[in-house]
């Protein structure tokens, strides 16, 4: 919200109407994304396309906005501002998964936190294990997440389901996908070699972070 803010600032005190269209984009899209959580957290029935909806809209939407700005600042061809402001949408959907993953833990991120299981928060590894359940372990599950989401070893319940189903593993495998997808959207775009592999190194590091 403050990068925004200052962006906004920025963009209407230079009068940068490019600028400032992506940044007004970038709030309308969040305010989006915040709302239909919102609505959907009451009744914990987020698919998968839901899920990413949600999470282009609040977190990836932006990063793409940055990597648009970035471009638009150093670039007068709105195709490459485009280009950008995909690549950091696709980052932005795989960050948003490494953050659900923190809240299951690993050998690489340490004890599970489940944070958002105690927000009520439907993640992609929760969505997945939930498909994959039958609809008596369904909505035991979802009776958890709703009513006993605050007792710790209900929560642990949630985490060893969502392990035990491979929901762990499918989610980094989404992760890995949609930072491939980034990278290989990188490559495609004419520029400075060098510049690129510096992107490329720092997008690196959303699959690579510990917290």
């Amino acid at each position: 919200d403050y990068l925004l803010s200052k962006g906004l600032l920025l963009a209407l005190r230079n009068k940068d109407h490019d600028m400032l269209d992506i940044l007004s984009d970038a709030v309308e899209q969040m305010s989006e994304g915040e709302l239909l959580q919102i609505e959907k957290a009451r009744r914990l029935d987020i698919t998968e396309e839901v899920y990413y909806d949600i999470i282009s809209k609040k977190t990836a939407s932006l990063i793409a906005s940055c990597c648009g700005i970035g471009a638009a600042s150093t670039c007068s061809d709105e195709t490459v501002t485009e280009k950008m402001r995909a690549f950091g949408l696709k980052v932005g959907i795989a960050f948003q998964i490494k953050d659900d993953l923190f809240d299951y833990g690993s050998a690489d991120i340490g004890k599970p936190t489940g944070i958002d299981i105690k927000e009520k928060k439907m993640t992609l590894p929760l969505i997945y294990s939930l498909n994959q359940a039958n609809k008596s372990e369904k909505r035991r599950i979802i009776n958890i997440v709703k009513n006993n989401n605050n007792d710790p070893k209900k929560v642990k319940e949630v985490i060893s389901f969502v392990v035990n189903s491979g929901g762990i593993a499918y989610a980094e495998n989404a992760m890995k996908m949609h930072l491939q997808e980034a990278l290989d959207m990188l490559e495609a775009i004419n520029g400075n070699q060098e510049a690129k592999r510096n992107v490329a190194q720092l997008v690196q590091f959303v699959i690579e972070r510990k917290n």
